[in-house]
Formats: C-alpha cells, sequence, structure tokens
C-alpha cells in the first residue's frame, strides 16, 4: 500500500504541499476553510502527521504542558478536558503536570518537563511572584486562576458574583455571616475574601472569618462546630468541595442545610450539582479559561505579545440557601 505523505493530499486537493504542512503545524495561519479540507482528506486517506519529524522540521514538539496543584480536587478535571479539546483542534497533546499541593514539587515538575514541551498552562499555582517567574524563565507559559505582572494570564473575577451571593443571602434575612478563608498563598482564595470583605464593609452586617483551610472536603467537614459556634447563618466557602464538607460536618452536628444554615459555593463543579440539596455557587466557565488557555499559549509560542484575559464568575442560585430559622 502506497504511504500516504503530505504530497499525497496536497495532489488530491491540488494544492502546495506547505499549506497542508501549515494545516497541521499551524492551523491558525490557514484559511479555515482550506484547513477543513485538508483534515477531512487526511482522515479519508489515513493520514497521520509524524510528530517526530514535524518536530526536526520546526523546532516544536505540539505538546503543551498542563501543572495543576491537586487533580482529586474536582476543580481541576474539568480544567483539564476543556485545555485538552482547546489544544487538540490545534492538533497539540497535553501532558498533565500533579504537583499534590507542593510548591516545591511544582519546581521540580517544570523543570524536568520543560525540554519536553513547547510551553506551559501553569493552573492556581502557589509560588511566591519571583520564584514563579524564574521557574517560567525561558520557556512560553500561561498562568491559570492567578495574575502575575510580566506572564500572561487567564483568570475569572468573581467579585460581582460573590457580592451578588451576598445580597441574596442578606435578602432572604441573614445578617451574620461566616467567610471559610482557602488556602494560604492561593491568589483566587485572596480575591474572593477580599470581594466578601469589601461588601461586608458597606453593609448593616457581622462578618466573621474561619480558617485558612486547605481546598478539602476534610477540613470543611472539621470547621463545621466552628461555624455553629460564630453564630453565623450565612456560610460562604472558598470552593464547592470545602462547602460540601461543611455541609456533612453540620449534619454530623445535627443541623441541616438550609433550614439551620445557608451555605454559598464558589466554581460550580459537578458535586454542587449533583449533591442533595444542590449548592447555590459561583460557577467559572471552565470551557472558556481552557480556550482561551490555549489560545494564549499558542500565541506565546509564536512569539506575539499575549495580554492576560479576564472572565466572569456567575451566580448559580440552587437549594441551599433559605430564610434563616426563626
Amino acid at each position: 500500500m502506497r504511504r500516504v505523505t503530505i504530497y499525497s493530499i496536497a495532489g488530491e486537493l491540488g494544492i502546495s504541499a506547505s499549506t497542508v504542512s501549515r494545516a497541521f503545524s499551524r492551523p491558525d495561519l490557514v484559511k479555515a476553510s482550506v484547513r477543513d479540507q485538508v483534515l477531512s482528506k487526511a482522515k479519508e486517506l489515513g493520514y497521520a502527521p509524524n510528530r517526530a519529524a514535524r518536530g526536526l522540521a520546526t523546532g516544536r514538539t505540539g505538546l503543551y504542558g498542563l501543572l495543576v496543584p491537586d487533580i482529586t480536587n474536582p476543580f481541576f478535571p474539568p480544567l483539564v478536558r476543556a485545555v485538552q479539546h482547546a489544544a487538540a483542534e490545534r492538533d497539540a497533546e497535553v501532558i498533565l503536570i500533579d504537583s499534590e499541593r507542593s510548591a516545591t514539587a511544582e519546581e521540580d515538575l517544570v523543570s524536568r518537563i520543560r525540554p519536553q514541551v513547547d510551553g506551559l498552562i501553569v493552573a492556581s499555582p502557589r509560588l511566591p511572584t519571583n520564584r514563579l517567574r524564574s521557574m517560567l524563565d525561558g520557556i512560553p507559559s500561561v498562568v491559570v486562576n492567578r495574575l502575575v505582572r510580566g506572564l500572561p494570564s487567564v483568570v475569572c473575577d468573581n467579585t460581582d458574583a460573590l457580592h451578588e451571593a451576598a445580597n441574596h443571602l442578606r435578602d432572604v434575612g441573614h445578617h451574620r455571616f461566616a467567610l471559610v478563608l482557602g488556602p494560604v498563598g492561593s491568589w483566587a482564595a485572596d480575591r474572593r475574601a477580599e470581594a466578601v470583605r469589601s461588601w461586608a464593609h458597606h453593609e448593616d452586617v457581622a462578618l466573621v472569618e474561619v480558617g485558612p483551610l486547605e481546598a478539602q472536603f476534610r477540613d470543611g467537614r472539621a470547621a463545621a462546630r466552628e461555624l455553629i459556634d460564630s453564630g453565623a447563618t450565612a456560610i460562604i466557602a472558598f470552593d464547592d468541595l470545602m462547602a460540601a464538607g461543611i455541609i456533612a460536618g453540620l449534619n454530623d452536628e445535627g443541623e441541616r442545610v438550609p433550614q439551620d444554615r445557608s451555605i454559598v459555593g464558589c466554581d460550580d463543579v459537578l458535586l454542587a450539582q449533583t449533591m442533595t440539596p444542590s449548592l447555590t455557587t459561583v460557577a467559572a466557565p471552565m470551557v472558556e479559561l481552557g480556550a482561551q488557555a490555549v489560545a494564549l499559549l499558542n500565541r506565546v509560542v509564536a512569539g506575539e505579545r499575549a495580554r492576560s484575559i479576564t472572565l466572569k464568575g456567575e451566580l448559580q442560585r440552587r437549594g441551599t440557601v433559605a430564610a434563616p430559622p426563626g
């Protein structure tokens, strides 16, 4: 059987071999209709691009690294999938790295993988800024879920949605709020906490703070007693996983949500939608986060100047908010 090459495809379509090559290596430079014809003909003829050969010719591997801090946290699997889908549309593949919530491991893992990839997407890094910049020096990179001066970033601004959530809790009658803080060193935890504090500062409500805690179910569960003792009837948790743990802990203490206390999470992971009652939360646009991160990295890899992108969270009103008892 005759081996199918880019020249075979070019001959079938009546276009140049260089156009066929760019359709695989730099699809952003090829007209969409032409690219679709090339990909369709390649599939019909059974052609698969030789990634190793392409790397020798272009100096690129067609691989992107994606570093996450904790793949067991339900926030990250949808992001991973979104990045994979967006990368696949550009004929790139993704190597997943999990630092297991260790800032030191982030540096070691990036050092190991950087020779193998064209660029890196780093999600929710916890390294201090100077060490993060040093770690990413010399390799095209995009940071997700953290703004770092001098590095292209894609972030979700939940400020407006958290203000809306707090207003929702106040409007149904709550006046004493508990803010459950997220992990130390987390940019997202700091931004979310500041959003709630700034809202409370301008409202006739009391705000107590609990934590900081790791974004873990067990940490949320362990905080339930302190939340009950605080007297707060409205709870705003750093994320959905922590909120689920708090609900379990309240249940351990004989309390029900939302009859005894109301709670709001953040991120809108699958758990938030499937638990009973379903969790009122602030949804992050995960598909767009992943797509924008890949698009931004593509521009950085190509040597283009890239500006950071800010998306917006959106409140999802569900079953864990009700009027306070009495």
